[in-house]
């Protein structure tokens, strides 16, 4: 599943928040098989994006590197 989504823990060059949005939102368009969620699930789905973003983003910030 995902297999687009790309590596972002690289030497010398951090993800962007942009890169990691767009994978937060193609992972939560596969989950739940909607490209667009209708307006009734548009909350759920856009929280679930943050959700994602920001546990990626407290992932590689926590991630040592292996020169640390």
């Amino acid at each position: 599943m995902c297999r687009s989504i790309k590596t972002f823990r690289r030497q010398g060059e951090p993800a962007t928040d942009e890169e990691i949005a767009a994978a937060a939102l193609q992972y939560v368009r596969k989950v739940s098989g909607y490209r667009k969620p209708s307006q009734a699930n548009a909350q759920a789905f856009d929280g679930a994006v943050d959700e994602i973003a920001a546990a990626s983003r407290r992932l590689l910030d926590a991630l040592k590197t292996r020169s640390g």
